[in-house]
C-alpha cells in the first residue's frame, strides 16, 4: 500500500467519522480543517519558507534555515538542521529507530510553544518503523509524515517538521492536529 492510498484511507475514516456533524467542542470537520490551517499558516509567518525542495536536493541546514514545502498541498514543511551523513539514505523496509519531541502547533504563541511531548528525553526511549513500509502497524501508527524526510535526507539527519492532521498519527488525523516535530533518524547497530 502507497502513501497516497493509506492517507487517503485515514482521511475518509476521519471525515467519515466527523461528517457533518458536530464534533464535542461544537465545531465541524470543516472548520476544524480551517483551523489547521491557520495554525499552521500562523507558525510558518515566523519562519522562512521555501515553497519546493531543491531539485538537487541540497538544503539548508541549521537553526535558521528554511522550511521546504515537501508536498503541493503544504501538509509538511520540513526544516533540516543536520543533514546526515551522504550515503546514508534509507531503503524500502529499513529498520529506522527515531527520537522525537513534538508541539502541538495550535499552542504556538509569541514565537514559542507551552507545552510538548515525545520521546527524545526518555532513557532507552528509542521508537521505530520500517521505512515505506505501511502494511505494518509499527509504520502507520506514526503516521505517514514523519518518514518524508528520509526520501530526502541520510538515516543519521535531523530534522524539524510541520506535520497537518492527514499526515499525523491516527488521533492526529481524527482530532484534525498539526504538529511541529523534531526528529533524530537511527540505524539500528549491529
Amino acid at each position: 500500500m502507497n502513501i497516497r492510498n493509506l492517507i487517503g484511507i485515514f482521511a475518509v475514516t476521519a471525515a467519515a467519522s466527523f461528517g457533518s456533524t458536530a464534533c464535542s467542542d461544537g465545531k465541524t470537520y470543516a472548520e476544524l480543517l480551517t483551523n489547521e490551517n491557520h495554525y499552521v499558516n500562523a507558525f510558518l509567518a515566523d519562519q522562512r519558507v521555501v515553497n519546493y525542495v531543491p531539485a538537487d536536493t541540497i538544503f539548508e541546514t541549521g537553526e535558521n534555515a528554511p522550511y521546504y514545502r515537501l508536498d503541493e498541498d503544504g501538509n509538511l514543511y520540513m526544516q533540516v538542521l543536520t543533514p546526515g551523513t551522504p550515503d546514508n539514505k534509507a531503503e524500502t523496509n529499513d529498520l529506522i529507530y527515531f527520537r522525537f519531541t513534538r508541539y502541538p502547533i495550535s499552542y504556538y504563541k509569541d514565537g514559542e510553544f507551552s507545552t510538548s511531548d515525545g520521546n527524545d528525553d526518555v532513557l532507552g526511549g528509542n521508537l521505530s518503523f520500517r521505512f515505506g513500509n505501511f502494511e505494518i502497524n509499527s509504520s502507520y501508527s506514526f503516521g505517514a509524515g514523519i518518514q518524508m524526510p528520509l526520501n530526502y535526507l541520510p538515516i543519521d539527519a535531523e530534522v524539524n517538521i510541520v506535520i497537518k492532521s492527514q499526515y499525523g498519527m491516527p488521533s492526529e488525523m481524527s482530532n484534525v492536529m498539526p504538529y511541529l516535530y523534531h526528529i533524530r533518524y537511527f540505524k539500528p547497530k549491529i
